[in-house]
Order: structure tokens, then C-alpha cells, then sequence
């Protein structure tokens, strides 16, 4: 047995164990005759690095994964990594910026090559970060969306969903990103708000048609003037008044003298703006709606953008040849599009300028009104977001949702929390179709050919779909597919999937699904979806959802914030272990979690406490335990500590059962910081006899055990330095909590150390100096509380420093009373204290809490300061205020005891 360091070092034995584990093959240690648990983890980009959502997913993951390897299970954690269409073509391609080069100066084969050349020599950030945080996955096994195995099941799964009428071209409006010129998922869509305009012009009736009040013409308010060059409608409520005359006539776009007639619809809301509404179908989805209402065509919509969002001639030619080649905005200090709208509708005599009145009360005019828009943008080419026309391939959601909707419901499928069961079957009852196709080189390119009359050929190979089209020349699909639908796949195409093998039907379906909230419809109901259409059941049996890791003070963490918080900066000061800790000890169900550098650290001291209780255990001839089941013991103490363990095992079990990773944590914390570290190893000191050894080593062992899922290295390493063993901590033997439970020995240690916890807490608030030695005098004890005291007489005399033990009255003079249970505890504090001073000290410090309690009490029992103040001010307030209240009834306790 090696001698423990005097510190405790993770920097040290992290790299070290974990280089060891992954060398030896034991994250998947052979068990085939054993259970299989299978859980996959949400596969990072490639391009990605480890931020604090990932160390929170991937904590809670492995904790359950090293959890059900040490319970015997053969427990596969699937591990790979998401080859991120838009992210890494744009890493690459700013690669080449850098060299003067651009995409388009090589083939889509070339550039397709070097972004594989850029996966091979730089795509591995994410994994070695995984390590350093102590994920135990199957890497030898490490799975890619690209991967040849996996790139076939997305083709298959293509060209199943076609032949079974599920995957179908259409033109419809989508997020269409003008910087990367693609459609992109509302994932990669960030609503932010902008500073912008909104505008009123005059629309002409035609045909001399006047509404009701006499007027020749409709004013409409936009937020986006440049569009009306694609108007096909305008929109008014049925209901109301001021249009009902005129629905059904038509009315004039004075600038591209395009007719189109006056609809009724209810999304114009009569309260807003003028009640009135452009609509341009092919660029905005609510008009693309209206349109469809109205009985427009998707072919039918005008689009006035080009790929670039630079405006092109519509399908009726009647866009003025002068707004042709403008882009949408002002760009490089030329007007756009926008610019121009608003400067010919205004020559023309059809703005209608906002009015308002300065601070002298003077009218003062502006072209528009100014307004807060919530704009969006790409999350990554930060531009803003063009909603665009286009044929797209699309996936019929609605009916593939049909199925893990009937799986939630019967209990198939269970949600952890509950809740959130809500917001699921909300969004796939009313889920639209889903775009996967994207304009890309980088990803897997759309197994459909076209021929000359763009007539669509869908197969797994260029051969079959030649044999369908006969003699016709094909031209493939430029377009790759969303990440999102190979990943939806990820539960059975990393088992290998289309084939059929033993590790398919062993690991399928998966047993848990551990997932951030915010991707359940992107990736966790796509999974559903695409498992229980092509595997016929589910692709797990749980899935749990955890909340988003936010800065101290609850905002969301972002880089313009400037509190996004770096992992592993966290790992680097205070080690994997203690983040870890925390994650699991602050992951409360339906909650976020709010980061908080000093229960990292606390942790870190934590680590620290285990540690030292080890060099303790060794310095005392405590040795690693030679018995899985608890030794046989006499002495209260050891039968004490024994109780304690199984129950510390149970607590465990339940919560991992439940899912409640804050309440596992809190249970071995607590069982380690204050039954172990602070009673046992102070109830032995000085009585290390060999029953005492025994239960101390196996109780440790047990500890290390039970606390290996949390904090796997310093487990491991005090694991080996404690004692021979014969295997690694990690596939170890999870803890039975089959012992006897001993009631009794349970009963007269939790006895004690109330007992002494009040003598203790009774010496500090009187002042008692702590090196005195007390007399104690016991009166009202019963039979049972004097057979403890003979028991435990020694203990107590070292413990609460106490110098003899007597029954009956107590001679006169102040003194500190204590009543546990039945009995009453007497210390004489007469010329060890100054008695009459302690009563005055006290009641003084008593009157300020009071005061300050009451105080405190008035504010928050005033609904002006609670409905007005900050909410953090509130918070402060009842804090401070729970705060002293304890703290008088601690000072009236301690002067009631003087009597």
C-alpha cells in the first residue's frame, strides 16, 4: 500500500486514469451474458468545443453510465460527433479566405476533400474535451454522421420515406440565409431585436371604388417596404366596418401597377396599425398563409429575391427594370431596395409621414415610425434571415408523429419531468413539414437525379435511378441533407443499422435519452419519429430533460453578455471532479442551473475532506476492505456506520431510479461530509481496535463506490492507493443494501451526536472558552438514556470536553441547560464565565436582531416595496430577514439556558 500525498492533486491523477481506463478497454468491459443499458450521447459538431451545456449533459450521462457499469450491466454509452453541414463548410471556407482562395475555385469534389483533410487534422477538439471531463465512452466505437456505415442508413432512410409517400418536393416558403445561400433549420434562426421602422403608404382603389367613408384608397402599415414589389393581396378582417364594402375589389400597387384584389382574413388584426395588410406571400410566412387562404398557389407566389436577397424580375414582369440588381438593404453605403420603396412611394405622393409633437408642442414629421423589430438573423453568418420561396424536399412530420405521440401516452415513451410531456404533444400535434435539404457541398448529397423536364428520380445509386428514368439524361441533386435528419437516426444507425446484427437487437431500443430541453423537437422527436417508423419501437424507453446551465445571477450565458463561463477553465482550477459534482448536486428536475464558482470550489474542498479522511483511515492501519458484505460488528459505533452505509445505498438507488441526480448527490455528500468525516472518524479516534478497522475500510470502500459515477478520479486513485485490489475501481461492485439495518445502534448514535452537537453550540454562544472542561450533571434521564451514557461516556468526555458525569439536582448558579429527549443536561458555568455579563451581552445582541428582524419583517409586509423593488432586492430582503429571525431565537435559546 503506497502512502498517501499530503495533497490532493487533480491535475495529476486525471490525465493519468483516464489514459488508463480508455488503454484497457474498460468504458466497455466484456459482459455479454450481462443486462445491456444503452444510452447515445447528442452528438457534438465537429467543428465544436466543450462549453458548460456540454459538460452538464455529458456529466449527468456518465454518471449514469459508470453508475449501471458498476451494478453489472453491459453498459454501452455510444459516442460520435455530428459532421455540422453549415458550420464546417464555414470554418473551411474561411480557411481559404485566409489563402486568397474561395469555395467556388474548386470542384465540389475537391472542396468536399479538403473539408475531410480539415476533420482528420482538427476535428477532434470535442472528444479530447470529453475526455478531460471523464466521459466514459465507447470510443473504440466512435461513430460520424459522414461515417461509409452511417452515410448508407441516411440514403436508405431517404429513399424509404419516398417510396412510402412520407418525403416529397415542394415549393413553400423557408429560413433562407442569403450569406451561406441556404435554407436553414429554425434552430440556426436567433430572433434578435433591432432598431427599425414602420411605415404607412397609400394603396389606390380601382375602378373608382370608395370605402365607406368616401376615401379612394386603403392606407397599409409594414415593417418591410421593400417588399411590396411582390404584393398579391391585401388582407382586412371580415368583421370589420371600415373594409367590409370593398372585400373582393381590387386595388392598385402604385409602383409596379400591379392589380390584385382585397381578401378577408383574420389574421389582419382591426387593432393594429390600420387594419390593413400587404400581402406578399412568397416572403413572409403568415402572408404565404393568407395566400394559400386565398386560394394562391405556391407555383402562383411571386418571389423578388434572388439567392443573394438582391431583387429579380417577378413572373408578371412588373417590377420597374431601375429596382432590378438592388439588395434588400443598404450595403457598402448604396441604398437598397428598401431605400428606394420608400423614396419613390414618397415622390410619388403615397407615403404617409408619421406625425408627432417635439417639447415645444410643434408638429414634427418622419418618414416612419420608429420601432423595436425582433429581426431574425443566422446564428452563425449573423444576417438577416430572408423567408424565400423555393423547392425544397420535405418530410411529412405529421404523420410520422403519429407514433411517438401513442408511445408518450401509453408510457412507451416516458418524459422525466412530466411537464414537459405539454409542450411535446403541443408541438407535434400542430408540426409543419419538415426541410431537410440545404445548399451545401458539405454533407450527404440527395440521392434524387433530374432529367431535362426536372421530372425527380429517387434511388440509393445513380444506376437505379437511370434503370427508373430509361434513356433520359439525369443530373444529380446538388443539395445535401439537413443534419438534423441523419442525426435522427443516431439511436440504431450507430448500432449499425441497415444491417441487421446481435449488437443492433441487443442495444435497441436504447434504455435513456439524456437531452438539453431546447432540442426536443430538433433532434429528440426526429429520433421518435424516424425509430419508430423504420425499427417498429421506440428509440428509448426514458427520455430526460434537463434545463440550460445560466450565469450567477439566472440570464442566459452569451458572449455579448460577456458570462459565458469555460469549462474547462472550471477543470483547470479546481478539477473535473468538482464541476462534475456540482453539475450533478445543482441538476434539479424542471429547473436551470445557475452557475456558481464557490460551490464549485466548495467541492473542490470536498475532494479535499475525502482525502484526508483516507490518509486518516491509512495512518491508522485502516486497510481496502476484504468483503463485499459488511463485517460482523458489536460496538454501537461500527453497527452505527454500517445503518448508515446501506441507507446512503438505498437513497442512491432511489433517486438514480427517479432520475434525481441532485438528490443522489446531496445523499453521498452528506453521508461523506458529516456521518462519515465528521461522526465516525471523531467517534474512533483513539479506538481503532480490529472490528473498528474492518468496518472503517469496508465503510470507505463503500464510499468510494457509491461516489465513483460523481467524481470517477479521485475515487480511482484513493481506490488503488488504499489497499491490493484486483480490479479497477470502475468496473468494480456496486454496493447491496442487503445488511441488516441495527435500529437500535442507529437510535444511540443519533442520540449522541445530537447531544453533543447541543453541548457544543451551547459553549459557543456562551462564550465558554474551548479549552474549559465541564461538569455535567443528567437529571430526569431514563433507564435506556443512562445504560448511552455508560456506553458512550468516553466519547462524550472527549467529544463535548466534558469533565464528570453526575445525576441529580445541579448545585446553584447560572448554568447552561440542555434538554435532549427525556433528560436534561446541566453544565455549571460558575467561575468559568462571567455570568452577569453573558446575560447582558446576550440580551443586548438579542434586542438588535429583534430589531433588525422586525424591520426587515415591516418592508417585505409592505406590498409597495414587494411589487416595486427589484425582484433581487425582494429576495435579498427575505433572505436577511429568515437570517435573523434564526439568529434571535439562537441568542433568546442561550440566555433562556443561563436561567
Amino acid at each position: 500500500m503506497t502512502e498517501l500525498p499530503k495533497t490532493f492533486d487533480p491535475a495529476d491523477i486525471e490525465s493519468r486514469w483516464y489514459a488508463h481506463w480508455e488503454e484497457k478497454g474498460l468504458f466497455r468491459p466484456d459482459r455479454p451474458d450481462a443486462t445491456p443499458f444503452t444510452i447515445v450521447n447528442p452528438p457534438p459538431n465537429v467543428t465544436g468545443s466543450l462549453h458548460i451545456g456540454h459538460a452538464l449533459d455529458n456529466t449527468l450521462q456518465d454518471i449514469v453510465i459508470r453508475y449501471e457499469r458498476l451494478r453489472g450491466k453491459d453498459a454501452l454509452w455510444v459516442v460520435g460527433t455530428d459532421h455540422a453541414g453549415i458550420a464546417t463548410q464555414m470554418v473551411v471556407e474561411r480557411q481559404l479566405n485566409a489563402k486568397q482562395q474561395k469555395r467556388t475555385d474548386f470542384t465540389r469534389e475537391q472542396f468536399v476533400e479538403k473539408v475531410w483533410e480539415w476533420k482528420e487534422e482538427s476535428g477532434g477538439t470535442i472528444t479530447r474535451q470529453l475526455r478531460r471531463l471523464g466521459c466514459s465512452m465507447d470510443w473504440a466505437n466512435e461513430r460520424f454522421t459522414m461515417d461509409e456505415g452511417f452515410s448508407k442508413a441516411v440514403i436508405k432512410t431517404f429513399v424509404e420515406l419516398h417510396k412510402r409517400g412520407l418525403l416529397y418536393r415542394d415549393k413553400r416558403l423557408v429560413n433562407w440565409d442569403p450569406h451561406f445561400r441556404s435554407a436553414i433549420s429554425d434552430l440556426e434562426v436567433e430572433t434578435v431585436e433591432t432598431k427599425g421602422g414602420f411605415w404607412r403608404f397609400r394603396y389606390p382603389l380601382a375602378d373608382g371604388v370608395t370605402l365607406a367613408d368616401g376615401s379612394d384608397h386603403i392606407v397599409v402599415a409594414t415593417t418591410r417596404p421593400e417588399t411590396m414589389l411582390a404584393d398579391m393581396a391585401i388582407a382586412v378582417h371580415p368583421d370589420d366596418e371600415r373594409y367590409r364594402s370593398v372585400i373582393g375589389k381590387e386595388i392598385l400597387q402604385p409602383i409596379t401597377g400591379r392589380r390584385f384584389k382585397i381578401v378577408a382574413d383574420e389574421h389582419a388584426d382591426p387593432a393594429l396599425g390600420t387594419g390593413a395588410v400587404k400581402i406578399t406571400p412568397g416572403h413572409d410566412f403568415n402572408d404565404f398563409d393568407v395566400g394559400k387562404r386565398a386560394g394562391f398557389k405556391a407555383g402562383e407566389m411571386l418571389n423578388m429575391f434572388d439567392a443573394d436577397a438582391n431583387v429579380v424580375q417577378t413572373t408578371d414582369g412588373l417590377i420597374p427594370d431601375r429596382f432590378l440588381g438592388l439588395h434588400r438593404f443598404k450595403k457598402d453605403g448604396v441604398d437598397g431596395a428598401r431605400e428606394a420603396v420608400v423614396a419613390e412611394m414618397k415622390a410619388l405622393g403615397f407615403l404617409v409621414p408619421h406625425v408627432t409633437k417635439n417639447k415645444e408642442g410643434e408638429e414634427v414629421s418622419a418618414d416612419f415610425e420608429p420601432r423595436t423589430i425582433q429581426t431574425p438573423f443566422g446564428d452563425r453568418s449573423n444576417v438577416v434571415i430572408e423567408p424565400w420561396l423555393t423547392d425544397q424536399w420535405y418530410v411529412d412530420a405529421e404523420k410520422l408523429a403519429v407514433a411517438p405521440m401513442q408511445a408518450v401516452r401509453e408510457g412507451a415513451i416516458e418524459i422525466v419531468p412530466k411537464t414537459w410531456e405539454k409542450t411535446f404533444f403541443n408541438w407535434m400535434e400542430n408540426i409543419q413539414p419538415w426541410c431537410v435539404s440545404r445548399q451545401l457541398w458539405w454533407g450527404h448529397q440527395i440521392p434524387a437525379w433530374f432529367d431535362e423536364d426536372g421530372n425527380s428520380y429517387v434511388a440509393e445509386s445513380e444506376a437505379e435511378a437511370q434503370a427508373l428514368a430509361g434513356n433520359k439524361k439525369l443530373t444529380r441533386d446538388p443539395d445535401v441533407l439537413d443534419t438534423w435528419f441523419s442525426s435522427a437516426l443516431w439511436p440504431f444507425g450507430t448500432l449499425g443499422w441497415p444491417e441487421q446484427s446481435e449488437k443492433l437487437s441487443r442495444h435497441y431500443p436504447n434504455d435513456l435519452l439524456i437531452s438539453g430541453f431546447d432540442i426536443l423537437f430538433f433532434w429528440d422527436a426526429r429520433m421518435a419519429m424516424q425509430g419508430m417508423e423504420f425499427m417498429g419501437q421506440v428509440p428509448w424507453k426514458k427520455l430526460y430533460l434537463h434545463g440550460l446551465v445560466r450565469a450567477a445571477d439566472g440570464q442566459k450565458m452569451s458572449k455579448s453578455k460577456g458570462n459565458v463561463v469555460d469549462p474547462l477553465g472550471l477543470i483547470d482550477k479546481f478539477g473535473a471532479d468538482a464541476l462534475r459534482f456540482f453539475m450533478a448536486a445543482m441538476e434539479s428536475q424542471g429547473r436551470d442551473v445557475k452557475m456558481d464558482e464557490k460551490r464549485v470550489e466548495g467541492y473542490r474542498n470536498f475532494a479535499t475532506k475525502l482525502w484526508n479522511a483516507a490518509r486518516f483511515l491509512q495512518s491508522n492501519g485502516v486497510t481496502a476492505s476484504t468483503t463485499h458484505e459488511a463485517p460482523h460488528a458489536t460496538l454501537p459505533v461500527n453497527r452505527w456506520i454500517i445503518a448508515e452505509t446501506v441507507a446512503t445505498v438505498q437513497a442512491i438507488d432511489t433517486a438514480m431510479t427517479e432520475l434525481r441526480f441532485d438528490a443522489a448527490a446531496n445523499a453521498i455528500y452528506h453521508f461523506v461530509w458529516d456521518q462519515f468525516c465528521d461522526w465516525y472518524i471523531e467517534l474512533t479516534k483513539g479506538a481503532m481496535d480490529d472490528e473498528t478497522k474492518a468496518v472503517a475500510g469496508w465503510a470507505f470502500d463503500q464510499i468510494l463506490v457509491m461516489l465513483h459515477p460523481f467524481m470517477p478520479f479521485i475515487t480511482e486513485e484513493l481506490w488503488h492507493l488504499t489497499g491490493k485490489r484486483a480490479n479497477e475501481l470502475i468496473v468494480a461492485q456496486w454496493p447491496q443494501a442487503l445488511a441488516a439495518v441495527d435500529t437500535d445502534a442507529q437510535a444511540e448514535i443519533d442520540w449522541l451526536i445530537r447531544l453533543v452537537s447541543a453541548i457544543r453550540t451551547a459553549r459557543t454562544e456562551l462564550n465558554v472558552p474551548p479549552g474549559a472542561k465541564l461538569p455535567m450533571v443528567v437529571r430526569d434521564a431514563a433507564e435506556a438514556t443512562q445504560r448511552r451514557l455508560d456506553r458512550q461516556g468516553v466519547a462524550l468526555a472527549r467529544l463535548g470536553r466534558v469533565e464528570s458525569l453526575t445525576f441529580g439536582e445541579p448545585p446553584a448558579g447560572g448554568a447552561a441547560q440542555i434538554v435532549v429527549d427525556e433528560a436534561t443536561f446541566i453544565l455549571p458555568l460558575e467561575g468559568v464565565i462571567d455570568i452577569a455579563a453573558e446575560k447582558t451581552r446576550l440580551a443586548k445582541a438579542l434586542a438588535a436582531a429583534e430589531k433588525e428582524r422586525d424591520g426587515l419583517g415591516g418592508r417585505l409586509s409592505n406590498p409597495s416595496f414587494v411589487e416595486k423593488a427589484k425582484p433581487e432586492a425582494v429576495v435579498k430582503a427575505r433572505e436577511d430577514h429568515a437570517e435573523k429571525t434564526a439568529e434571535a431565537e439562537r441568542l433568546k435559546a442561550a440566555l433562556e439556558r443561563l436561567g
